[in-house]
């Protein structure tokens, strides 16, 4: 075990960086220490910030390595150095946290050295915190399936993207699931993006209902989850290329789409992602120089609210939504409403019967009663 006052200095970014502790195991089983997860950030360090640059980010720390829970941090402490760059987000209670901008490799290094294994980026950049640039679908496997399932639900979900005229980034999740990044303009607040995500979260399930499921209460799930409540405020989810906190230091590696029906998650590590990244490159290099519309996918989630869907479950820390179900799981929800809405989808909810909503409108249950809830800032995929 390495004494408390041993540390190294790490140039990065034209800058000295303190390491403490360099020689702490981090990841017992393959012996990754300290050390080893900052070369890997510096020699990822392209492919890692294009995924991270200008979006304030949660630090996730393991000051103890994989072995203990992690400290979810959301404000970066009070002494850091003045050329580190941050952005502050505000909340409905009036507080304000200001995260952590991971902008140059001196950022990476500053952040494994606090302890931090994955980079966790809301998907708004910090010149424009109300508007998301990134739609993010989750597939997010029940216990009964596996990452077979996992892989074809993915290409149920590029078949939707593709013809609502969006491009969609897949990547393994580090864990048990497919993340499937799409780049948007931003014009869409966070309510819109959610929105346009819980309709192809249900054209998914009407497209393979015996593979994929958009119903929020697990007693009701089946198949791969299509997590549509990943783009609800605040939420985030490991980014590309961040070392994920498994046994044997996984790494949320981009894939191109041809890759995805033979992928395996435990080829991709620490160990492999630096050969790859130069023999295959990132597939998701370009995802930032087209961004898409999510006009058509918004038209999809007005066809289902004008046939009767509304708006689906939030996270139980969101205020309660107009339009939304009760938040009272289905089997112990007596009075529950009979199903509305087009065949194949599972959720309740909407306008009263006999209601139509005109084409002008936003939709049925699209806007809250009150601002979005930021009770929970640190959520973490469970892909």
């Amino acid at each position: 075990m390495a004494a408390k006052s041993e540390h190294t200095m790490i140039e990065a970014a034209g800058l000295e960086v303190r390491l403490s502790n360099p020689g702490k195991v981090y990841f017992p089983k393959p012996g990754w220490t300290k050390l080893d997860l900052v070369e890997y950030y510096l020699t990822a360090a392209d492919a890692v910030l294009t995924h991270l640059r200008e979006r304030p980010t949660v630090m996730k720390r393991f000051v103890n390595g994989i072995t203990e829970e992690p400290i979810w941090q959301k404000r970066v402490p009070k002494n850091i150095p003045d050329w580190l760059q941050t952005a502050t987000v505000a909340f409905p209670s009036g507080r304000t946290a200001e995260e952590l901008v991971a902008n140059d490799e001196a950022h990476l290094v500053w952040a494994v050295n606090l302890g931090v294994i994955d980079f966790n980026p809301h998907p708004v950049r910090r010149g424009d915190l109300e508007h998301p640039d990134e739609l993010r679908v989750d597939l997010d496997p029940t216990p009964e399936v596996g990452w077979a399932e996992v892989r074809k639900t993915a290409m149920v979900v590029e078949e939707v993207l593709r013809e609502h005229g969006l491009r969609g980034y897949p990547k393994t999740s580090g864990s048990k699931g497919i993340h499937v990044n799409v780049r948007v303009e931003p014009e869409w607040d966070y309510l819109d993006v959610r929105r346009a995500a819980l309709a192809l979260a249900r054209e998914v399930e009407r497209r393979a209902p015996d593979l994929a499921t958009s119903k929020w209460w697990k007693e009701e799930r089946h198949g791969v989850f299509v997590d549509y409540n990943q783009n609800a405020r605040d939420r985030t989810v490991a980014s590309t290329y961040s070392i994920r906190p498994t046994v044997d230091a996984r790494v949320s590696c981009a894939l191109n789409w041809d890759e995805v029906p033979d992928a395996e998650p435990g080829d991709f590590r620490i160990d492999t992602l630096p050969e790859r990244l130069k023999t295959v490159g990132d597939p998701a290099a370009d995802i930032d120089l087209e961004p898409g519309s999510l006009d058509q996918l918004l038209d999809l989630a007005r066809r289902d609210e004008e046939g009767g869907l509304g708006d689906a479950p939030w996270p139980p820390h969101f205020p309660k939504q107009r339009g939304e179900p009760k938040r009272v799981q289905p089997s112990r929800d007596t009075d529950r409403p009979k199903q509305r809405g087009r065949a194949g989808d599972p959720q309740p909810g909407g306008p009263p019967p006999g209601i139509t909503l005109q084409g002008s409108q936003r939709g049925f249950g699209s806007k809250p009663r009150t601002g979005q809830g930021y009770e929970s800032e640190f959520e973490e995929d469970e892909g």
